[in-house]
């Protein structure tokens, strides 16, 4: 299937910059805060925005990897590196690539509420707009309403972009 560019690695980081400016905005007091990608792309996002925030701000920013099973969430144990009393009280980011139907960030969330936390803001690349799910991302790259059938793919290491197949 012919891949589409959307996005070309230039136009991809100027998101993830705007992405992180706007994560700055909103928690300019805030002395640390968590971003969790989701894994594989999530984390790959999250790095570059923590990379970006760190240059731009003073904040100390904590990188947290989430594993999960993307198609079924729910029958395997998700995986965190990090222990409650690290997030607890503190703000966090959820990060991954693609927001599809909804699944992938809600069941990442579902971790971080067995403890208070300050606040919970959740990013993504490219919103499909096709939620299933009770969750939406409070920054966004790019929004692109797209049929079911169409694949959306964000490289960000070789031949970097965001294609649509």
């Amino acid at each position: 299937m012919e891949k589409s560019l959307v996005l070309n690695k230039d136009q991809l980081q100027q998101k993830i910059d705007r992405l992180a400016w706007q994560i700055y905005e909103q928690n300019y007091k805030e002395n640390e805060i968590i971003i969790a990608g989701i894994a594989k792309r999530g984390v790959l996002v999250a790095q570059k925005l923590a990379d970006k925030l760190t240059n731009i701000s003073s904040i100390k920013v904590k990188l947290v990897t989430i594993k999960l099973d993307k198609d079924n969430p729910y029958e395997k144990e998700i995986e965190v590196d990090i222990t409650e009393s690290e997030f607890k009280d503190k703000v966090l980011i959820l990060v991954d690539d693609v927001l599809n139907s909804g699944k992938t960030l809600i069941y990442g969330t579902k971790h971080f509420l067995s403890a208070p936390i300050k606040r919970l803001s959740t990013v993504v690349l490219v919103d499909r707009n096709h939620n299933r799910f009770p969750i939406k991302a409070d920054f966004v790259g790019l929004s692109l309403s797209t049929t079911l059938k169409e694949h959306i793919s964000v490289e960000l290491e070789k031949n970097a972009g965001v294609y649509l197949s």
